[in-house]
């Protein structure tokens, strides 16, 4: 035996003892299928990691091995970790997303389905950008077909698998279409899908699909990928799509070695496509499959542990488990009660500055969940009058940035001529005197010659004449000497900072002495920035501008950089963006009956079992001191609306509740009375039991999509997603205030407030 292999034996020993019983009978499982349920805080990472490291310490080839995740930022952390016990071998597993494995997949095999290996990849803005020209070249009402509404009904489509031409045949879909005057969706699908091929692109969603086709229509293709892969794991396995499960199941049809990591009970993405059932129903997909159970929580107090089983206990739909803990006790949850919206805000600021100074914290350790994004003005503005730094998670995209899409359209389009849409965002920038009629000729010229753009572009001279010919001309050279920068071997950063020069995208930015234009000259160079870093990264083997462009186009916005140096600020976020993060002390506010749950999540035990998953998620995000809030009114819509508090505070234990401190109304304070309210008298109270008889299903229409509902009127039918079809009977107008009483087959009438109730319209 090899000094080194005694290293790696004695490695694994080290790992393997420091995990609990079922954590170590995980990483030791063999072959075979296998599901970990694994409850919040247990540790999975750690299990994923060291399973991943075990199996190639026992003589596993890491080529061999698959690891999906769902963001880059998860899989380069288990990658480290990985690295840190077996060495760079760690660095040969195939691991990463589902989009950035399966993009992999498909540039190394893109001639089956007719692209080539440096296609682009088409970002939701380009996509629309794209529908935006199809509807108008088709003269259609872009009132009527939204770029938005046409490219959700194809989205849609795609992650059901549904090709354009299964569309535009499937009676059922054309008949809804129809009665939803949106008959042309399956022609804008079958141009918009031409369309991408012909620009040798694919769009998101296309990553999953056409990994499908590719599996589906080349059997060679699915039996050198189910004979390379040995083992598959899932990580967030709850969060999987039926797409993204099909493939991951073709996949490990051979060896059966599939190893699926989640928890049904922090299943919260199902307006995203994500299917519950997946984990639900794995135990009957793979009969023969071990289920370990990690139910051991090392992240939090034992009460907000119990409190956590007490609310998600309430789910009929689950996989059972007792999550536990050992940790301590922990003071109980305090529960604050404002009387609007604002003073919510200054209470929970209040509570952090003072909780900050009695335990000499950190901004750092605080954290604010909010259901909305809306709901962050409050909390903003009181904590800047008290002096706390804070950030929020959920802004722009650096990389939707105007000034970061214009140089990535330059990259793009250098190594993918055939990028429409890059073209036409590049063609007048800076500008060149080239305007959208021009581009227009263009493209009329190149389809009725039935070749690419770029072929119109770099002869130009055949087909067009006048002034316009010279800076078209000029255009095409300066990208063919991009092109030439390429075909050299020049590496990604080496070209990309030419390129920013080159094309006078710097200089423009640089010219422009505004706060705005100094912030946009000072985004391009950290993004130039951020191409040397992957340059030079010792993980990057493929130093090539397309391989950088693929990096890319693929980060989630978990893998944003994190724009600001000082790390110490109170952090903001939706509580689906909090997921897999935690923090010492958490704030979740708006505990409000419409607001959390949500009133559009109200109509289907689906959708509430849904919603109490989300409050179980933002529960178990807090390590030492958890904190609810509510406010008994808050601003809607330009009026004031009375609030009431959400079923959630009554669902949790009261053993684990502090109502203390609740702030008194007015009326409460002359009464003389203790401080006790009616929320807290009813927290005393055995909760209402859940209502076991459901309301008549009703099975929404192939893709249905809400409409405008600005001019609905009496005597409209229209289709509720939950409700089914009916018909107006009342409109009210109140000045913001639309509502509307409609009689519905299923369930009777329903007084349904415009702004919140989705409808679509049959007239």
């Amino acid at each position: 035996m090899s000094k080194s292999e005694k290293h790696t034996i004695l490695n694994q020993n080290e790992y393997l003892s420091t995990l609990n019983p079922p954590q170590r009978e995980a990483v030791l499982h063999g072959n075979g299928p296998l599901m970990i349920i694994a409850g919040a805080g247990s540790g999975k990472t750690r299990v994923l990691t060291y399973r991943i490291a075990h199996l190639i310490g026992n003589g596993v080839d890491p080529f061999r091995i698959l690891s999906l995740t769902f963001t880059n930022k998860a899989s380069g952390e288990m990658r480290q970790r990985i690295e840190g016990a077996v060495g760079t071998e760690a660095r040969n597993i195939w691991m990463g997303t589902f989009h950035s494995v399966f993009a992999k997949i498909l540039r190394i095999e893109a001639r089956y389905l007719g692209y080539t290996s440096d296609f682009s990849i088409y970002d939701t803005d380009d996509s629309k950008s794209l529908l935006r020209s199809i509807i108008k070249e088709y003269n259609l009402d872009d009132k009527v077909y939204k770029a938005n509404v046409v490219f959700n009904r194809i989205s849609g489509a795609k992650n059901r698998l549904i090709s354009a031409d299964d569309y535009i045949n499937n009676a059922v879909i054309q008949a809804d279409d129809d009665a939803a005057k949106m008959k042309e969706i399956g022609r804008l699908y079958k141009t918009y899908a031409t369309r991408c091929f012909q620009a040798n692109a694919m769009d998101f969603d296309d990553l999953l699909f056409n990994t499908n086709v590719l599996f589906r229509d080349f059997p060679d293709v699915l039996y050198k990928y189910q004979h390379k892969f040995q083992h598959v794991m899932v990580d967030e396995f709850q969060d999987t799509n039926v797409s993204q499960y099909l493939i991951t199941r073709k996949l490990s049809a051979v060896h059966r070695n599939i190893c699926v990591v989640g928890d049904d009970a922090q299943s919260i993405y199902a307006f995203r496509g994500a299917n519950i059932e997946n984990i639900l129903n794995f135990e009957k997909d793979f009969p023969d499959v071990q289920t370990i159970k990690l139910e051991q929580n090392y992240r939090s107090t034992s009460t907000i542990v119990d409190a956590a089983n007490s609310v998600i206990a309430r789910n009929k739909a689950q996989l059972e488990k007792k999550t536990f803990t050992e940790n301590e006790e922990g003071s109980l949850i305090d529960v604050i009660k404002a009387n609007s919206d604002n003073e919510e805000g200054r209470l929970v600021a209040t509570a952090i500055f003072e909780e900050k100074m009695q335990k000499a914290l950190r901004n750092e350790n605080f954290a604010i969940l909010y259901r909305t994004n809306a709901q962050s003005r409050s909390f903003e503005e009181a904590l800047r009058k008290l002096g706390i730094k804070y950030r929020i998670v959920g802004g722009q995209s650096f990389y939707q940035r105007k000034e970061i899409k214009d140089l990535l359209a330059y990259l793009r389009y250098t190594v993918n001529q055939r990028d429409e849409e890059a073209f036409k965002r590049i063609i007048n920038l800076p500008k060149r005197g080239i305007g959208d009629t021009t581009v227009a000729k263009i493209s009329v010229t190149a389809s009725e010659n039935n070749m690419p753009i770029w072929d119109v572009v770099a002869n130009i001279g055949k087909y067009a004449s006048g002034r316009t010919i010279s800076p078209i001309e000029q255009f095409a050279t300066l990208i063919k000497s991009f092109k030439i920068q390429v075909e050299e071997g020049k590496d990604a950063y080496e070209i990309a900072a030419h390129i920013a020069k080159a094309s006078g995208i710097l200089r423009e930015l640089y010219e422009d002495k505004t706060v705005e234009g100094l912030s946009r000259y000072e985004n391009v160079q950290e993004l130039l920035n951020g191409i040397k870093e992957f340059v030079d990264s010792e993980e990057t083997e493929d130093k090539s501008l397309s391989a950088f462009l693929q990096s890319v186009s693929l980060l989630t916005n978990a893998d944003e950089p994190d724009e600001n140096e000082d790390h110490d600020r109170v952090t903001m976020m939706t509580i689906h963006s909090a997921k897999g993060l935690e923090f010492r002390n958490v704030f979740i506010v708006g505990l409000e009956e419409d607001l959390f749950p949500s009133q559009m999540m109200l109509e289907s035990r689906q959708d509430l079992e849904e919603e109490r998953r989300l409050f179980y998620v933002a529960i178990t995000r807090a390590e030492k001191k958890l904190t609810f809030s509510y406010a008994e009114s808050r601003y809607q819509w330009g009026r004031i609306k009375l609030c009431e508090p959400s079923r959630f505070l009554l669902e949790v234990d009261q053993r684990f509740l502090n109502v203390s401190k609740m702030v008194q109304t007015a009326t409460e304070r002359n009464s003389g009375l203790p401080p006790i309210t009616n929320f807290a008298r009813n927290l005393r109270k055995p909760a209402a039991p859940v209502a076991t008889s459901p309301s008549p299903a009703h099975l929404p229409s192939v893709d249905f999509v809400p409409s405008d509902t600005f001019d609905l009127a009496e005597g409209d039918k229209v289709e509720h997603l939950k409700f089914g079809f009916g018909q107006v009977t009342r409109m009210d107008v109140n000045g913001t205030d639309r509502k509307a009483t409609v009689k519905f087959d299923l369930v009777g009438e329903k007084t349904l407030l415009l702004s919140f109730a989705k409808l679509r319209i049959l007239k």
